[in-house]
C-alpha cells in the first residue's frame, strides 16, 4: 500500500503529540493510575475513620477511674513508647474490637497533649 507523502508528518505529529500529552498529564497535570487513586482513597478513608474514633478514645480516657495513674505512666514513658503505654491502658481499643489500634492511639495521644 502506498501512503501519500503528506500523511507521514501528520502521523508522526500525532504520535509525538500523544506521548507529550501523556508525559505532561501524568507529571504535571495530576493524572494518576487506577492503583494510585485506589491507594489514595484507602488512605483518606483510613484517616477519616481514625479522626472519627479519636473522640471515642478521649471519652474512654475521661471515664477511666484510673485516669490519673495511667496519665502519669504515659508521661513517664519515653516519647517513642507513649503510644504503646496508651494502647496498654486500653484507651485505643474501640468498642467491638479486641485489639488496640496504633493509628487511633497516636491521634488520641496528640489530642491529650502530653
Amino acid at each position: 500500500m502506498n501512503t501519500p507523502e503528506w500523511l507521514k508528518p501528520g502521523v508522526y505529529g500525532a504520535v509525538i503529540g500523544a506521548v507529550f500529552v501523556g508525559v505532561v498529564g501524568f507529571s504535571w497535570g495530576g493524572w494518576v493510575t487506577g492503583g494510585t487513586s485506589n491507594d489514595r482513597a484507602m488512605a483518606m478513608s483510613r484517616d477519616s475513620v481514625v479522626a472519627s474514633m479519636v473522640p471515642v478514645c478521649l471519652d474512654i480516657a475521661l471515664s477511666d477511674p484510673e485516669r490519673a495513674e495511667i496519665l502519669e505512666t504515659i508521661r513517664a514513658a519515653a516519647t517513642y513508647q507513649r503510644r504503646d503505654a496508651l494502647m496498654d491502658a486500653g484507651w485505643a481499643t474501640m468498642p467491638g474490637t479486641d485489639d488496640p489500634d496504633r493509628d487511633i492511639a497516636q491521634a488520641c495521644l496528640a489530642e491529650l497533649d502530653l
